[in-house]
């Protein structure tokens, strides 16, 4: 379906250009929430490989990390948008930026809701890293099904990309355990 809710001949150009471009604007956004995904996914199982994790050293390492991934997306689209353009972004084009990006920053949501449990005594927190990358692996399974379904091939399309989104996850999560320090 377009912007303007017709299908097929009758839709205008505007409408499905402008349908075009709100499907590359949430491709975008899906793009960004798995690199930060995967990210936040090596850092908490980092997290749990040190001798004696603390939780304020914990949600810290989790926040600057997330804050670190968002604020290095800005200024790379920036750059590369006076790069093509020749021109610094507009505000409209700073609001789109923001937009796209802001996932990066939900991602740090579950591993810092987990931590604070950590910190209430709920678990340890070795286990609420190892849980918050288990989510973090699920939601990439969750992701690549969704991915999958709207791609309109089917539910056996469906889990596959969830199996591939969910094995570099599983991947990510490997290496750092077996690699160590």
């Amino acid at each position: 379906m377009v912007a303007s809710g017709r299908q097929g001949p009758e839709a205008t150009p505007e409408a499905a250009a402008t349908a075009a471009r709100a499907g590359d604007t949430a491709a975008a956004r899906l793009k960004e929430r798995i690199y930060a995904t995967i990210t936040l996914t090596a850092v908490v199982v980092a997290l749990t490989e040190t001798s004696h994790p603390e939780h304020l050293e914990s949600a810290l390492t989790v926040a600057v990390t997330a804050l670190g991934v968002w604020l290095a997306t800005l200024v790379a689209d920036e750059q590369s948008h006076r790069a093509l353009t020749g021109r610094g972004a507009t505000l409209q084009e700073i609001r789109a930026a923001l937009y796209v990006s802001s996932p990066l920053l939900l991602t740090a949501a579950g591993p810092l809701v987990l931590i604070a449990v950590s910190a209430l005594g709920v678990l340890g927190l070795e286990s609420a890293l190892l849980l918050s990358a288990g989510l973090e692996v699920a939601t990439l399974f969750v992701w690549g099904c969704r991915t999958g379904l709207r791609m309109g091939n089917g539910p056996l399309s469906a889990v596959v990309s969830g199996l591939a989104d969910t094995l570099i996850g599983v991947s990510v999560i490997a290496v750092k355990l077996l690699v160590g320090h």
